[in-house]
């Protein structure tokens, strides 16, 4: 029932910003795409499950089919901007845009992590132009030209250091417009000048992984006041989750491959 009402809701976000903006939306996500391996041992983090002979049997047909339902995901979405989480090296990002019918450009870091996961984002080189970014302990922030401001996007994969990040880019880079998404444990975002624009749906029962019976909104996207936004929202089609469960239809189930999306729902946004 609620996937249904995502959907119309999806729809009139859209709606709602072209009559607000009198102009084209800008739409911002953030997908954390569970853990996409390459099939080759790397040499300085252990990622031996994830090859051909390991224990998940990771082949290269089970990761072309993952690059493949991932594309599908972001063309789903449609939006300008994607910023992914749980990519192995700049290989799997390219074979990730050279799969989606976007026109995406693309920017990887390595953050050097202990299982290889990095940061990156799929863009639209002709809305966003970067101009400067920073890898760090679990986030990257990238900042470019959106249109007519300067916005900073801090992407995070650990709740605590977001606050750490939030509090250096106000203190250093006052003037860009913020956006942060993913993991985030800010008890008090208008401190920052931000408000969390995916708390309605929070409220509203949806969210991001299904715990216990019960959806939680583990990503979020936290906007800047100075920003025109639409609330945030869960991004879920019928096709993502068991209709017998409820659950996302993900990669590996207890270590049984299941050919699925991922574990994970991406959050999006439209601002101006």
């Amino acid at each position: 029932m609620w996937l249904r009402l995502l959907i119309i809701l999806n729809f009139s976000f859209l709606i709602f910003n072209c009559h607000s903006y009198g102009q084209r939306p800008i739409g911002i996500a953030f997908y954390d795409v569970d853990r996409i391996y390459d099939t080759v041992p790397a040499l300085f983090y252990d990622d031996a499950d994830y090859t051909p002979e390991g224990r998940l049997h990771w082949t290269a047909e089970r990761y072309a089919r993952k690059i493949r339902n991932t594309a599908a995901v972001i063309d789903s979405m449609a939006l300008p901007l994607v910023a992914l989480w749980g990519v192995e090296n700049e290989q799997v990002v390219r074979d990730i845009a050279a799969a989606c019918r976007g026109d995406y450009s693309y920017l990887h870091r390595t953050l050097n992590s202990l299982d290889g996961m990095d940061f990156a984002l799929l863009y639209y080189g002709d809305l966003f132009y970067p101009t400067r970014d920073e890898p760090g302990r679990r986030y990257l922030y990238v900042e470019g030209e959106l249109g007519r401001d300067t916005v900073g996007l801090a992407l995070c994969g650990d709740a605590r250091m977001a606050q750490w990040v939030v509090r250096d880019l106000r203190a250093e880079r006052p003037h860009v417009k913020l956006i942060v998404l993913g993991r985030s444990d800010l008890p008090d975002p208008g401190r920052w000048g931000l408000r969390d624009a995916t708390r309605r749906a929070e409220q509203a029962g949806r969210g991001t992984v299904r715990r216990g019976g019960r959806w939680q909104m583990r990503d979020r996207i936290l906007a800047d006041t100075a920003l025109t936004t639409s609330e945030g929202d869960v991004f879920a089609r019928r096709y993502l989750v068991d209709q017998k469960s409820g659950n996302p239809l993900t990669t590996y189930s207890r270590g049984v491959y299941r050919g699925g999306y991922g574990y994970s729902l991406p959050v999006f946004i439209y601002i101006r």
